[in-house]
Parts: structure tokens; sequence; C-alpha cells
């Protein structure tokens, strides 16, 4: 392996930052509601709990997401009746909340805190901006721009490089990245770099900046923006170790408030020196660059770690140590202890105690009034905070317990009645809340939410005795808690109550995983589809919220029944409403979705079978009035589901169920077919009730309209396409269904036409049948959008087949500015050198769905004739003034009607490009592409779409973001539809390639909503390592769950009983309980239905024993001579420093009995070591253990182990043994890698070479490129090296030093290799070149930040291609936030000496941006590096191909 590729398969799940602000929209109620799409929901909302909701932004690793919260209210009954499925129930009026995805970036650096830029002031049109840090002290500034549906940076701030070394005052590593914080009316923000470096970021006061005008067109609207940067040394100020610094309210300038310790204590001085911290206001002047020092407090305690600044009226701010909370402000103070560990200063103060004990470090806090806040704890428990005030002089603290949630990494409040729990170790959750108060003491802003007071206390009485504290066990239940102490007077109880709306599943840290089957495997599978009878298991969470997560990157339906057919080539299922159901109500039509299939038409090569669906499949061919002698083009429902229509080559048939009403027989327009001309034949269908849109093989268009009142057809020929001579590519209709037909908003008159009162009332009088459009691409790659039936041309795009980023009309634009025309000519010029290549491409297929739900916006889906897939998704942008004045004076081209022209026009659409670089895609299409795209409303509960073909594929719409899941275990899919009936429940059927039907349902118990489809198993524990017994199906699994012990029993067991030491009890009371980590090994079997997996025994750990490592050995018995599989299991015992380290290895033998699902698990050995047994491995059958600083050689003799050989390396802690032949890798948790060799004959553990740097492993493994053997290892900087032997090389030293041979920053802890052989490629090159493709394997590994990824070997001339390209890429595509790709992936030393390696990896997170340039742009970037598109892409694909696992 010289040259390998970086390429991260699942993005990092694990939210670390999450913040609420104004980034989509405004904080006002809209005017009208053309200003913005994402408040059209002000139709049919209460304005008080969601009048403008703000956005949620999170980060996790290098992910930034914008979400926007949809609330739905409780319609109470009436109306179209109130939703079922949704989260939690009804609370204030609301039924449910959920989280919809506005934009998705994956940057290129992580993202290291994050903080919201209010636009302040009272123009309410302003928006918020996002501020983002970067390490080392790199600062960008986002803000949502509507012209492009996303975001753009509006600032970069960068504080690295020769000219800013100064602030850095010789330091290299600093033990936090840059923090940044905001002043809460958006003056200034904040950011802390290097330690002691204060870099305050001044906000302009107002508008965008100078001659920014573009920006205040129609609906845009200015957001908040940074104009200017200083430092302020903190150093020069006294200050040293600042532990965190906030902005506080109610100050005329912005005040920042510092909290730093003078100097540094430790565990061991904490009795002398125990007072440390201080905490500083400044009052920030950003014109002047002046801070003078307003108010100061010293004497906090050592451990205090958090500022929280309290909103006005009260202000001052909040000290949060682990054992007291403190407040502070310029005239008050007041502590409150929350243990005994709380120390007062000389009794100066009088502390209250709260009436519980608790530890409070790493806790998370937000305001859920201006007088409440809410603490998340390192346990997960909700705490509230409550400030008992008056006027503005904060009395005393109080602290009350809640109910128990997930372990949170950040908390924001969301607007006034919802907040988000961010999560590291679980999934992350939405929640609403609810107060009920006493009459006094009502916070601003909550007086419209306030239920019934009565009400709330009955169902908190009811609610206390629930049994399960996790918050997402209640998710049907509402939560409430108590938030009160001694109470005064006048205030009453405060109850708040809570219910879960919505949840992100996040399947890190990924500690650990292993690779084995799936229940539904197929053992008789070959090739790629054999990889979808994997699956990934893997270790995740973190006490309560842990988890096994099984992971499985490609779809595997459930079979429910298959059938051979040979010559297969379409399916459809049809409904049959009888005219008397139809008749009865018109209210039934809710109920649409759970109606069965009627009739199954396959489609055969030369005749049609009919089969009858509503229970059991039966062929009825030859008793239905179908076409059958032929093969049927396509079939579908017209009038509400009361015909069927079914298209054959020269005609079509209208059927009342098995009954014709009506035939069709197609010909040519002028028809003259007397002069016996060919009649042309359908080659593709399109249907959207009532119309049916046909094209002709000849590339003519036919539509057949439907006439409701008689159900009977005619064929009409649009006019636009008679005239025009230009050939049809494709086309396709879009139905735009529902009251609100979502292109209506976009275009100009469509208020006027619409008429704001009718909207809303006349939703309820009619249902609605929406709008219908033609979408149709010329060969020519025009695309444009025609009205149905009238066939105006209401938008048009040049050049659709080029994948441009964004489509917009170009009606519109053309008339804005003619510089299009200028760049026209150029690009003509650069295209004629390259015809050959463009002439090819061409559009397929179009599809065109908006799948149900109120703020749901259409998708375009295109393929091209290369294979690959165009996704769009539509969006509303109003543009400036100036295009539409100009608009009515251009002459325009393609319209019938000239008035109608601009002002039908749909001038507000636009189109932004989805980029699928997940998706694989096809190889050269044949010569007449067969239909592929299937649309779907619910398969198994899901709305999306399916694409048949070579490489089959779902897109699955979640909160409108697609997910991409592969379906490979069939291999090519010739036809595919939906299916519903009584056997088979929103199921699916498909043919495969081989002529085999499947009926199928989708695995029930999987989460979709995922980069990859995943099913969590809660544990109640935390899993530390996993590993898969292959020969009877199970998973060993280590698991520690916390018990809570009295204090001396646990005291007693650190004492060294041979010493016999005795505690000093001096200041210490040990009546109190401490939680101590239980370890055991769980044996897990997958359940045959896939529902909780089973625990088939339990191997308990003795008390302070924890269990280091499980793995699966073979060994060799030397007294049966033949060889054994047992189940080895290391630990150390964890006793405290005075007593030597010892640990335990021990082998247990699993049986199981055939008949029965039992499995005996019996200990076959166990024998205690020196030093903890951090790893073992087996080795030609002997068992290689790692005992502390040894590591040693056993063999087995089937009753003993016997040491054969051992190796006294300087390795400290052995963190991971990796074994190919007689070659052991081994990784040390300081001192890197180690390479030994085992040789049989002198019986010895010899070392080949050693890594001399000292690195701390994290994970090591082999990687085997044909004859070559590299050593891969990840260490704590989030790196990963590659490493060789070479003893003839004269720079390896003879051979004692390991050789670098590549070397990548991650940006991610990676815990676990996973050695996998790559998969066969279709060979395009002569075979000679690369003569060892077989034996080639890739690393697929899991990080700390829930990401999956994987390590591929690359030949030598693939390699020297796409780093070429890679280093075009860095400068052709725009970054977000400005980050730079190769400074990310540079290699992280912090500080420590290292002499930086060969790149030889490239980084396919860049180059799948490739495909997302433009088609012109990708030839211009591949001509420039002597290469052809083709070639690079066949590149990626053979990569992503070999890679494509599970």
């Amino acid at each position: 392996m010289s040259y390998a590729a970086f390429k991260m398969m699942h993005s990092p799940t694990a939210i670390e930052t999450c913040a609420s602000g104004y980034i989509t929209h405004s904080n006002q109620l809209p005017k009208l509601p053309s200003i913005q799409t994402e408040d059209s929901d002000w139709l049919s909302i209460k304005p008080n709990v969601t009048a403008s909701i703000p956005n949620l932004v999170v980060t996790a690793a290098n992910v930034l997401e914008v979400y926007v919260v949809r609330v739905s209210e409780d319609s109470g009954g009436s109306g179209k009746g109130s939703v079922v499925d949704k989260r939690g129930g009804v609370m204030d009026g609301v039924s449910g909340a959920s989280l919809e995805l506005v934009c998705h970036y994956r940057l290129h650096g992580n993202i290291y805190s994050m903080a919201i830029l209010p636009c302040g002031g009272a123009d309410g049109r302003r928006r918020d901006s996002i501020i983002l840090t970067f390490d080392d002290a790199k600062i960008s500034v986002l803000e949502f721009d509507d012209s492009v549906h996303g975001l753009r940076t509006s600032s970069m701030h960068c504080f690295e490089g020769p000219e800013w070394l100064y602030l850095r005052r010789g330091r290299e590593n600093f033990p936090t990245g840059p923090l940044v914080k905001v002043d809460p009316q958006g003056r200034c923000a904040g950011v802390l770099v290097y330690g002691l470096q204060m870099i305050v970021l001044k906000a302009s006061q107002a508008g965008g900046f100078v001659g920014d005008d573009s920006t205040l067109g129609a609906g845009g609207a200015s957001c908040a923006r940074i104009e200017s940067s200083y430092i302020i040394s903190l150093r020069d100020m006294e200050m040293k170790h600042v532990k965190d610094f906030v902005f506080i309210n109610g100050y005329i300038e912005p005040v920042l408030v510092i909290l730093y310790e003078h100097e540094l204590t430790w565990a061991g001085r904490v009795s002398w020196k125990h007072h440390t911290c201080g905490i500083s206001a400044l009052s920030i002047s950003t014109t002047l660059k002046q801070h003078p020092l307003i108010w100061s407090a010293s004497n906090l305690p050592h451990e205090a770690y958090k500022l929280l600044a309290v909103p006005s009226p009260i202000g001052g701010v909040i000290v949060i140590s682990t054992n007291s909370i403190h407040y502070h402000s310029q005239s008050a103070s007041c502590i409150l202890a929350l243990n005994n560990f709380a120390v007062s200063v000389d009794g100066s103060q009088e502390t209250t105690r709260s009436n519980f004990s608790l530890e409070l470090d790493a806790a998370n806090a937000t305001w859920l009034s201006n007088d409440v806040a809410m603490l998340s704890t390192k346990t997960g428990e909700l705490l509230l905070l409550k400030l008992v005030y008056d006027g503005r002089v904060v009395q005393r603290l109080d602290l009350s317990k809640s109910k128990a949630s997930v372990l949170t990494s950040g908390i924001t409040t969301i607007g006034n009645s919802l907040f988000f729990l961010a999560s590291r170790l679980g999934d992350s959750l939405l929640v609403q809340f609810t107060s009920g108060v006493g009459a006094s003491t009502l916070p601003p802003g909550m007086k419209e939410e306030v239920g019934d007071i009565d009400v709330d206390v009955h169902q908190a009485k009811r609610l206390r005795r629930s049994s399960s504290d996790a918050l997402q066990d209640m998710v049907n239940d509402e939560l409430s808690l108590y938030g009160s102490g001694p109470n005064n007077a006048e205030s009453t109880e405060k109850i708040f109550s809570f219910t879960v709306r919505d949840s992100l599943i996040n399947v890190g840290p990924l500690k650990d995983f292993s690779y084995g089957l799936r229940i539904n495997a197929d053992h008789n599978a070959t090739g790629i589809a054999k990889q979808s009878n994997y699956e990934l298991v893997c270790c995740s969470g973190h006490g309560k919220n842990g988890a096994l997560c099984v992971l499985q990157k490609s779809i595997r339906p459930e079979v429910i029944t298959q059938e051979p057919i040979p010559g297969c080539k379409g399916l459809w299922t049809v409904y049959h409403k009888t005219s008397r159901s139809h008749t009865i109500d018109s209210s039934k039509m809710a109920s649409d979705d759970d109606e069965y299939h009627a009739y199954l038409i396959i489609s055969l090569e030369n005749r049609t079978m009919v089969l009858q669906t509503v229970n059991n499949l039966e062929e009825v061919t030859e008793s239905v009035d179908y076409y059958v002698q032929g093969s049927t083009v396509a079939a579908g429902n017209l009038f509400g589901r009361l015909r069927v229509i079914q298209i054959y080559a020269r005609g079509a048939r209208i059927l009342d169920g098995a009954f014709m009403t009506q035939e069709l027989n197609f010909k040519a327009p002028n028809s003259e077919s007397g002069s016996g001309s060919e009649s042309p034949t359908v080659s593709s269908v399109s249907i959207a009730d009532p119309y049916v849109l046909l094209r002709m093989n000849d590339g003519s268009i036919q539509l057949i309209v439907g006439d409701p009142s008689s159900c009977t057809v005619s064929t009409s020929f649009p006019a636009v396409f008679e005239n025009s001579k230009k050939s049809i590519a494709s086309c396709t209709l879009y139905h735009d269904k529902g009251p609100e037909p979502w292109l209506r908003k976009t275009s100009t008159d469509a208020w006027l036409s619409s008429g704001v009162g009718e909207a809303i009332d006349g939703s309820d009088s009619t249902l609605d049948q929406g709008d219908v459009y033609c979408v149709v691409c010329y060969e020519s790659g025009i695309l444009q959008v025609f009205d149905v039936p009238n066939f105006c041309c209401v938008f048009s795009v040049d050049n659709f087949e080029s994948g441009k980023a964004y489509l917009g009309d170009t009606f519109v634009q053309e008339s804005a500015n003619d510089s299009q025309n200028h760049l026209r000519k150029n690009s003509e010029e650069t295209e004629n050198g390259r015809k050959e290549n463009n002439q090819r491409i061409k559009v397929v297929e179009l599809a065109m769905h908006r799948w149900s739900g109120q703020h749901s916006r259409p998708f375009l889906f295109g393929i091209l004739t290369d294979g690959t897939v165009l996704c769009y998704q539509a969006y509303l942008y109003e543009g400036s003034e100036s295009s539409v004045k100009i608009e009515e004076i251009v002459p325009v081209h393609d319209s019938v009607n000239l008035n109608n022209a601009s002002s039908s026009r749909l001038k507000n659409l636009r189109f932004a490009r989805v980029p699928l670089d997940t998706y694989i895609k096809e190889e050269i299409l044949p010569e007449t592409p067969s239909p592929r795209i299937t649309t779907f409303k619910n398969v198994g509960g899901f709305p999306g779409l399916f694409i048949a073909g070579s490489r089959p594929i779902w897109f699955m719409i979640f909160r409108e973001r697609l997910r991409i899941h592969p379906q490979l275990c069939d291999g090519p899919i010739a036809a595919f539809t939906i299916l519903h009936n009584v056997y088979c429940n929103h199921g699916i059927i498909y043919v495969t390639q081989q002529g085999t039907l499947k009926i199928c349902q989708l695995p029930s118990l999987l989460c979709y909503d995922n980069y990859w489809p995943v099913q969590k198993i809660p544990l109640k524990g935390t899993p530390h390592q996993v590993t898969y017994f292959a020969e009877k199906n199970l998973y060993p699994l280590i698991v520690s769950v916390p018990v809570v012990k009295p204090l001396n029993q646990v005291l007693s067991s650190l004492v060294d009983q041979e010493a016999g030491h005795q505690i000093e009890h001096d200041n210490f009371s040990s009546d109190g309980t401490y939680a101590v980590e239980e370890f055991e090994v769980r044996i897990l079997e997958p359940e045959k239905s896939g529902g909780p997996w089973q625990i088939r025994g339990t191997i308990p750990m003795q008390s302070s024993e924890n269990a280091l490592t499980v793995r699966v050995v073979t060994l060799f018995n030397t007294t049966t001579r033949e060889n054994e599989t047992l189940l080895a299991i290391g630990t150390a015992y964890v006793q405290g420093e005075d007593v030597a380290g010892r640990g335990r290895v021990l082998l247990f033998s699993v049986e199981r009995i055939a008949e029965s699902s039992q499995t005996t698990i019996s200990e076959v050995y166990s024998k205690e070591l020196k030093g903890a047994i951090s790893a073992v491995a087996s080795l030609q059958g002997h068992l290689l253990i790692a005992s502390g600083p040894k590591v040693i050689l056993h063999k087995w003799t089937g009753s003993d182990l016997t040491g054969v050989a051992f190796y006294d390396a300087p390795p400290l802690y052995v963190v991971s043994l990796n074994i190919v032949k007689n070659f052991i890798l081994l990784g040390d948790i300081h001192k890197s890698i180690y390479f030994l060799s085992w040789k049989e004959q002198g019986a010895q553990l010899t070392l080949l070479a050693k890594d001399f740097g000292s690195l701390d492993c994290f994970a090591t493994e082999f990687l085997i490129d044909g004859s070559t053997l590299s050593l891969t290892v990840s260490d704590d900087q989030k790196n990963v090296q590659i490493f060789y032997y070479a003893p003839k090389m004269s720079e390896s030293w003879k051979g004692q030093k390991l050789l670098s041979r590549a070397e990548f920053h991650v940006g991610a802890h990676v815990t676990k290799f996973l050695r996998l052989q790559m998969l066969p490629t279709p060979d395009r090159t002569n075979a000679a070149a690369v003569p060892d493709k077989t034996n080639r394997f890739a690393l697929l590994f899991g990080t700390l930040d829930g990401s999956v990824g994987c390590i591929a070997p690359l030949d030598e001339l693939t390699f020297r291609r796409l780093q070429s390209l890679q280093k075009k890429l860095v400068e052709s595509v725009p970054h977000v936030a400005g980050l730079n790709p190769r400074s990310f992936r540079q290699f992280h030393s912090k500080g420590k000496a290292h002499r930086p390696g060969p790149d030889s990896i490239v980084d396919c997170e860049l180059l799948c941006q490739f495909e997302m340039l433009v088609l012109e742009q990708q030839h211009e970037i591949a001509n420039q590096i002597g290469t052809t598109r083709s070639q690079i892409v066949s590149n990626l694909n053979d990569l992503a191909l070999g890679t494509s696992f599970l």
C-alpha cells in the first residue's frame, strides 16, 4: 500500500453544540405571506406559541445543520381531525412539533464552538447570524441567503500564522480551543483564543455593507454582520487561567464577565488552597476600544467552571461550580451549597444548603423563564434553579429535582415553549414545556400559555408513580416537576410539565464494533450482493444512554413470498373504487392510504398478466378486459381511483374493475395514415389524474384528458410541441396536490388571484385537486415547465443536464441582465473543443413530486444517459424589484399568449441541487431505457422514491431531507411497484434481473432517518467492547452498570489487605454513598424476528474488577491435538494507587443445545497475573496476552496455559493487538507501535521494528494491498498514520525503525479498525497493469463522533490522477465558512516534534464535490489535469464500489 484514499461513509451524529436564533426568518409576524417561505404557516397557526419560533442550529464534529421548528396545533377534533401519530399528546393547544432540515453542510474543519449573533435593535426585519470558531483561532460568520436557500459567509477572521505568532506567547498546545460568546443585544461578540487573548468582534450597527443593497430586495432581509475586530490581552489585566466568560444583561454598554483562577491548585492542596477563582466585569466600549473594570468578586471555589448570565430584569451572573452555585451582581450575591464539600470562606457569607446533595460538574444550563434556569447534570438529571428575588435583588437560590433525561452536551431554549437537549452520548431531544404559575409571579410572555392549573396538578400526581426515569421512555406521557423551596407567602407553587416532541438519532460514540451476519442473510449470495448479509454491531452511548447500534448500510427487505417470472418488463398495482362507495361521503378520502390494491399488472416480453391482489395473488388474465395480447407500457388510476387506465404500445383502455368502458388507438397528429406511414408507438407515460402524458417513440407528445363527470377520456395534441421542431428527450407530469398548491405561491399574481381570505375559508369546503404541470426536457438540454391543459410555459431553464447548483427561470434572468449572453459566447468557445464528450449526455427520465406535509416542497429528479441522477429541491425566492420592471418590455419567445406570459410565470421558483454523493451510479445505460423511478407515499410508513436498475436505491424523505439507502441484496432490479393488501401491509413487489418476483416488506425495527439504517438496542449500561462469535452467531459484550454502594464499603475494598492500613477519618463522614461501575460480560443473540436481542448468559466480574477485553480465540489443544474455539476475557482489579495492579485471564467455552435455544457457558480456565490484562489474541493456536508491561505467549494444554515466549517491551499499557500470519502489531497507550514476529522453531518473540516517536495510540491494524503489508495507527490527536517495515532502506536504521508511508488528519478519534477485503470492480483497463487486485483490503473504522469511514488502497496511476484533481478542487470549489481542506487534513502534532510524512492519501470528502460541479466545469478541470471527466468519474465509482461494504 503505497497510496490510499480516505472516505467518510457515515457522517458524525454526536451533537456537540446547539443554539437557537432567527436564521432563516426574522423575529416578527409576517405582514404578507410572501416575505418568506418558512413563514407560510402563518395561515393556520395561533400567533402566541408559534408566532415566530427561532431556528435550531446544531453542530456535530464537522457537520453544521440548520433546522426550522414546525409546530402543528391541535385542531380540537374539528376540521381535518387531529393527527394521532404525533409524539407527546396535546399541550398548550399544540399537538406536535418537529424539526425540519433547512440546510446541511459538511465543513473542512471541526467546529469548536458556536454562537448566534442576534440582530439587536428595534428593526425586526433583520436576521441573526451564526458565528463558528475553529482550531486554532479561525472565526467564520455565516448568514442565511434566500437566493440560494442556504448559508453564505459574511466575514472571516483568522488569528493564525506568522503575523499573529506573538499571541501564542511561545506555547504550542492549548487545553481549549477558541470559545465564542455573544452580547445578548447583538452589539459585539467575544472570542477567547490561545487561553488569554480576547478578540472582540464589533457588530455593524445597521444594514449590510455599503453598496450591498441587493439583500434588501422584496423579501430579503439584512442579517447581523461583524464590522471590525480588535484584541484585548487578558494577561495585561492580571488575569491568568481563564475558565469561562459571558456577556451579561442590564447595562448600556456590553459588559463582559470573566471567570479565572489567580493561582492553580490541585487535589492534594485543596485543604490549604481552595478559593482560588474570581470574576471580573469589564465594560466593553467597542468604539474607544477600552475596557474598564466595573466590579469584581474574588474567593470563588477552585472548581468553579461555568458562568450563566441572568436575563433581564434581574441581571447579574450565576457561577456554577462542582459543589456550589453562586449568584453575583454589582449589588448583591448569594450562595447555594450543593453537598458537604462546599466550604465557605471564613464563614463571612451565610450559605443556604440545597435539600438534597449532588455534584454539579459538567452541567449544561439554559433559561426557561427570566427567573428559572434548567440545569442538566452529568447523570442526565434535569434540575430547576429558581431565583427568589425582590426587585433586582436576588435573595436566595432554590434548586429542585425534576425528571431524568439524556446526558447532554448542550441545551438551548427555542422560543418561549420549547427547548432542545443536545447529546453526544444519546439521542438528542426536542421538548416542549409549559408552566402553571401562581397569580403573582407570572413571567412575561407566558400569559397565554398558562393552562388550567388544577388539571396540571392532577396529571402531575398521576405521573409521579411512573417507574421509568428516562425522558424518552415517557414519550406519550407528560413529565412534570415541582420547582419550589420553602415559599414566600405571595408566590404559589410553579409547575413545569414537559413532553418530548421530536428526537434526532445518534449512533455515537462508537467505542468498538464487530462485523457479523444479519439474521436474514442469504448464504448463496456472491459479489456485491453478499455484502448485505453483514451488519456492524457497535457499542455506543454511555451510562443509561448506552446501547448497541446495529448499522446496515444497505436495505435488505423481508421476503414474504417469491415466484419465478422470466422476462418481466414492468409491474403496476392499481386500486378499484366502486362508484357506489365514492358517492357516500368524501370524508372517507382520508383513509385512501389504507385502501387495498385490486389488481397487479405484470408486463412480459409479448403478453400481459393480470393478478387479483385483494387477498391472495390469483391470476385473472383470462376473465378481465385488460389488453393481454402484448406488453403493457404503463397502468394507473384515473378519476379518484374509479377507473383504471392501461396503456400499451398502440392504444389505451379505460376499465371499471374488470370491465372495459373505453378504448383508444393512438395515431399520428396529422393523421395521414392513408399514406401508409407507421403510426408512432408509446415510449413513456406519466399519469396525473385526470391527465395522462404520452411520449411517442418519434419524440412527439400526446395528452389524454379525462372528463371526471362521465369518466371518459380523449386525446389531444398540445400545440406548443406541434409547432416546435425540437425533439423531446423526456417529460413528466407533476401534480401539485393539496388545498394549497405549492407552485402557485411562486408566480407573481398568486396572491392576487387566490386572495388571502378565500384561501383560508375555501380550504374546508372542497378538497382542492390542485394544479397539474408538465415538465419537459428537450434534446438540446432546455427544461421547461408548462401548466396543463393550457400549455403556457411558466418556467424554463437552459442546459439542465449540466447540473447547475441552482436553477432559476431564465426568462426573468435574461431580461434582468444581458451579461448572460456574454457568458454564453464564452462557454460556447470552450465547448467546441469538447463537443464529442457533451454530445451523448441527455436526460432520459424526469420525475417531479411533492410528498404530503404542510410545508413540503417539490423535488425534481432527472436521470442522465451516463447514469448520473440529478436531484433538485424547489424553494421560493423573491428577486429584487428591478427584474420585474424590465420584464414587461422584453419580447416573449416561447409563449402563445402574450399578455399572460409575464404574469403567470413562476418567476419566484428556484431549485437548489441536492448532493447525492453516497449514490453509486449506473454504468452506461441500455439503448432503450425503461422507466426506473417509482414514487411512493407509504412503504412501511415512509414516503420517498425508488430507482430500479443495476444499482437499485431507496430515497426516503424525512424532515424534508433525502436519506439515500442502497439495496444490494438482489443485484439489478428490472421492475418495482408498491403493494398494499391483507398479507402485505404497505409492502413492495419487485422483479430481479434473473426473473424472480419477490413480495417484501421493509424491516420495521430499523430507523431509516439516519445516514445508514440503524436499530438501537438499549442496554441500560455502558458498553465497552463487543466481539462476534461466528460459529454460534452470538455477540459477547462487556457492559458496566453503575451500582450505588455505601461509602465505607467502597473504601474498605481499596485498602491493601496485607499492609492493613487504616483510613484516617479526620474530617470525613463515611456514611454517604458512592456509585461504582460493576462489570459483566453479556452474551447476546440477535432475535430471529428482529425484535429485542436476547441475553443468552452473563459472566459477572468480581467486585472492583473491570473487564477490559473480550475476544473469541482459536487455541490448539496440545493434549487432544485439535483446535478449540473459546471466549477469552482479560480483566484488571481497580483498587487505587496503593495496591499493585493485578488482572485475570478467563477462558470460557460456549455450547449450544441444538433443539432448544439454551446456551451453556462454562468456565474452562482462570488465572491471576501481574498487571492489567488489556488485550488478548490468538496466534497460530497459541494465546497471546498483554499483561501490564509484558507480552506473553501461552500454549493451551486443555486445562492449563503455559508460557512459551515473552517480549518485555517498555510498553506501558497495550491498547490493541493485531495478528497476521506470524506477525504481531502492538499499540501502546503512550509509546506508539511495535512490530514483532513469532518464530516457532526457537520459540521466540522478536522485535522487528518500532516507531521511535511518542504517540498515544487509540487503535491499530494491518493494511494489506496485494503483497505489501502496512501498519495503520490512529492517535489521540485525531490523526491516522500508516507505517511500513523496510529493513533495506538506510533511514530505517537497519530495520529498527518503522518508516512513515502516509499520514492524515481524520478530525475524529478513531477507536477501532476493521480489515475487510475490497470488492471486485469491473475491470476497464487491461488486467496486466494491476496484477494483485484480488488480495486487497480496506480498513473500515468507527469514531467517537458517531462517524464511520474507510481507508482503501489505491494504485499509483489512480492516486496521481485523484491527487491532482484534489489540488485543483481546493481552489475551484467555494468552501463553506471559507475553510481550507488542505490545512484541515494536515497532520496535527500539537507541538510535539514530528517529521512530516509523505502526502499519500487523497481525501474523498473533497473529491465528492467534483460531481456537484457543472458539467462544463468538470470537463474543464479534467482537461487541465490532463485526463477526461469519464476517467475521473469511473475512478471515483470504482472506489465507491470496491468499498460498498455492509
